[in-house]
């Protein structure tokens, strides 16, 4: 008798406003709002810039390696784990700026996480390096030469900093793509293959 009054009654109740079993509001309605044309899927395409994302990186990757020196130099340490942050903050930024749908924006969001892995490395070593010196950090920095990087590739920069590294960019290639509301995926899906071929 309960049975037949939940299937009777509380059902179609559920299905009419949307809600679960809990009655908690689904987050994704079974049906969009209007249907995609083919403009939403041009429109999608056109506002890709990798050009956005690669400046984007570049800034998080120069803000990243200064915060990283001063927060290794004030504690005394170095924290390895923080390239993965950097992947994640690199993949966020390429996908706010870059607003990429394809295969090239996860691969710059990965490059640039390693890249940025070893550019923070270099200047978390030269400010541990400036005060043996009695010098600054940035003066370290620009008197780099090419006897000092096999120094910092065999004292500095661990295998275990690569694969750190590694993690990081495949942090960064996972939240690099944009991310799409229904009607958006339903007009790429409909319109966005025909201007593949």
């Amino acid at each position: 008798m309960a049975l037949s009054f939940g299937i009777r009654v509380l059902l179609p109740v559920m299905i009419e406003e949307n809600t679960g079993i809990i009655r908690l509001r689904k987050k994704h309605l079974p049906v969009v709002d209007r249907q995609p044309t083919e403009d939403d899927a041009r429109r999608l395409r056109a506002a890709q810039s990798p050009r956005n994302a690669i400046m984007a990186s570049l800034i998080v990757i120069i803000l990243f390696s200064v915060l990283w020196s001063m927060l290794s130099v004030t504690f005394g340490r170095i924290f390895p784990w923080l390239t993965l942050l950097l992947g994640f903050l690199i993949g966020n930024a390429v996908r706010r700026a870059g607003l990429g749908l394809d295969w090239r924006f996860p691969v710059l969001a990965a490059a640039f996480t390693v890249l940025g892995s070893l550019l923070a490395n270099i200047v978390v070593a030269a400010a541990f390096t400036a005060p043996i010196l009695e010098t600054t950090t940035l003066a370290v920095l620009t008197n780099l030469t090419v006897m000092t990087w096999p120094v910092f590739f065999d004292e500095v920069m661990t295998p275990a900093d690569l694969v750190i590294a590694l993690f990081g960019a495949g942090i960064a290639a996972f939240y690099a793509n944009r991310r799409l509301t229904r009607a958006e995926y339903l007009a790429l899906r409909t319109w966005g293959e025909k201007d593949d071929r």
